[in-house]
């Protein structure tokens, strides 16, 4: 093993029951990689790390670990025995060797990077923010060389985000963390990992932060299915000479014959792994209500025990209005949606609700009502059917658009991982209609190319949003303007999650306001400068659509397969005749927009 490389995998293979999670995967990590691990629910990111820690072992292959080298890991679930201080628990987590004025000096460093107040605080009456800045200290404590996090951001408000990022950006320590979390995989890590059966090896690695992955994949996914296309033409000729019979093939050599075979099997993978679905069909549906007030919430202000949470809140939804909701763990973001839906009585203020609204919610709890209903029954109750926007669908190509297969329809919901469980939930949320969507946490378990579908159709979303994340990623595509409840009693508002960032490090700097009041009285250059921006992403987004559109047509074009059908080439020459106006035209909004831009930061 070479001397910078701490673990080496060799062809592993690793199922659960007649789930397949990852088989033949090798891999390396090295001294200094700080890796952001991603992939889809189901692909094995959580085992991966458990079978590199030694918690759990491969079924085949072999895992090579450099001797002596210490490795800590985190798990997504903070366990601590009952009555153990913080003070403790470092200490239980010192090497022997160390000296008593070594510890006391470390454990004063370690207070001073995780921000204790007090080291004599037990462990299991902290939240759960807290809870994982004592695991985070553990680790420092016994001087790991390598970290493995399981969703390290779970539990962490946006103030422990930050603080997370920081640690990890100076830390002296290896590292590989699981995260949905896409600001954070870009600030915090060098190389990104994502575990996913559509690339040959199982997974690809690019080195260089999460912008940079999403371009080499791109590249990749680009150069694969090029690859397909090329295979199948040589795949085409092979076959026709196949089919010529015995007597044409006694001049070819027997090895033509076993490459046929070979390519064709090699075809059929790569088609495969071209066509694995990796994106949930999410689409939410608003009501036709023509209503410009749909609530109206003045001067809200609630008390729970002695800590007001929050007063004097005035909150304005109107249809296409999408308001995020930020603040410390316990600040009062659940008892505001609780009010707003009627579930919580507030202290003082009042919820003005115009006639026949409905409101739909996702909370965080992902609690389904059944557990051990099978996922068939889970996503349709009544029947093989469901009714979507009007029209009937089958219960296999419903349970299809959130990536379930055939077989794990009989499945008991208990089995479901927390992603599928998120994506049950939503899929039971699609078949309502509402003016107001409210969804608490909807990131917890989620992966990234379901994110991201999720963020396209919440931008799409003609009714009212209100979100609470911690995700600044979604808030800042999604969300028009931000409500702070900064856990003191008082309520900001921010126009970005920049802004909100850039007051929480400097709590001096003056906080830019905006008024939640009635659409238009934005006046703000922040305010002015974020539908401008989102436009902009959104021509962006419809330019690259365009052209791989585009792209795929003069594939067609070009496919020789196409080459004796005139009726054929004949529309793909005039969809791509209609796709050139449409990208000329998005091109004159974009620049007009960059301009409109240029303007207002010119202000």
């Amino acid at each position: 093993m070479a001397q910078n490389v701490l673990i080496s995998t060799q062809n592993i293979y690793k199922s659960y029951s007649n789930t397949l999670l990852f088989k033949n995967l090798s891999m390396n990590i090295h001294a200094g990689e700080r890796i952001g691990l991603i992939g889809p629910n189901g692909a094995g990111k959580s085992t991966l790390l458990k079978i590199l820690s030694d918690i759990e072992q491969v079924d085949q292959g072999e895992v090579s670990i450099t001797t002596k080298i210490h490795i800590g890991y985190l798990s997504q679930i903070d366990k601590f025995a009952d009555g153990t201080t913080i003070r403790d628990t470092l200490l239980e987590n010192f090497p022997e060797h160390l000296e008593d004025w070594e510890i006391q000096k470390r454990i004063n460093e370690i207070q001073d990077e995780v921000q204790f107040a007090s080291l004599d605080l037990i462990v299991n009456t902290l939240s759960g923010g807290w809870k994982k800045r004592v695991a985070v200290a553990s680790m420092l404590a016994r001087g790991c060389d390598l970290v493995l996090l399981d969703e390290p951001t779970n539990h962490l408000d946006l103030a422990g985000i930050l603080w997370l990022e920081s640690l990890l950006k100076n830390a002296r320590f290896a590292f590989i963390l699981i995260s949905h979390d896409r600001f954070f995989l870009e600030n915090t890590c060098n190389s990104i990992m994502d575990l996913d059966r559509r690339y040959r090896q199982g997974y690809l690695k690019v080195r260089g932060n999460y912008s940079q992955f999403i371009q080499d994949r791109e590249k990749y996914l680009g150069e694969q299915r090029a690859e397909e296309l090329a295979l199948s033409n040589k795949v085409r000729r092979e076959t026709e000479w196949l089919r010529r019979g015995p007597k044409a093939r006694t001049t070819k050599a027997q090895y033509r014959i076993d490459k046929a075979y070979g390519m064709i099997d090699e075809l059929a993978e790569l088609k495969h792994r071209n066509n694995l679905p990796s994106e949930a069909g999410i689409k939410f549906e608003a009501s036709d209500k023509r209503s410009k007030k749909l609530l109206h919430a003045k001067n809200l202000g609630i008390t729970r025990g002695d800590k007001l949470l929050f007063k004097d809140l005035e909150l304005f939804l109107s249809p296409g209005m999408k308001v995020g909701i930020m603040g410390a763990n316990g600040s009062g973001k659940s008892s505001l949606i609780n009010i707003l839906r009627g579930n919580l009585a507030a202290d003082s203020g009042e919820v003005e609700l115009a006639q026949g609204v409905r409101i739909i919610t996702l909370d965080q709890s992902r609690k389904l009502p059944d557990e051990s209903q099978s996922l068939k029954r889970a996503l349709s109750p009544d029947g093989d059917t469901v009714i979507y926007n009007g029209n009937p669908l089958h219960i296999s190509a419903w349970a299809q658009r959130f990536l379930f297969q055939k077989e794990q329809l009989e499945l008991p919901v208990s089995q479901l991982s927390g992603g599928e469980r998120a994506r049950v939930l939503l899929a039971k949320l699609m078949l309502e209609t509402a003016e107001i969507l409210i969804l608490d946490e909807p990131t917890n378990d989620l992966d990234i190319p379901t994110l991201e579908v999720l963020e396209d159709n919440l931008t799409e979303f003609k009714g009212a949003l209100l979100l609470i994340s911690h995700d600044r990623f979604l808030m800042d595509r999604v969300c028009d303007q931000i409500i702070y409840l900064a856990g003191d009693g008082t309520v900001k508002f921010f126009a970005d999650t920049f802004q909100l960032t850039e007051w929480q490090k400097a709590t001096s700097t003056p906080v830019v306001e905006v008024e939640v009041k009635a659409p238009g009285q934005h006046k703000m250059r922040h305010q002015q400068l974020k539908p401008l921006r989102k436009a902009f992403a959104k021509v962006e987004r419809d330019i690259e659509k365009a052209e791989s559109r585009k792209s795929d047509l003069e594939t067609e074009l070009h496919d020789p397969n196409n080459a004796t059908d005139p009726a054929k080439l004949t529309e793909c020459s005039d969809a791509i005749d209609v796709l050139n106006t449409e990208i000329d035209t998005l091109f004159e909004e974009w620049e007009r927009l960059e301009s409109e831009i240029a303007v207002v930061e010119g202000l």
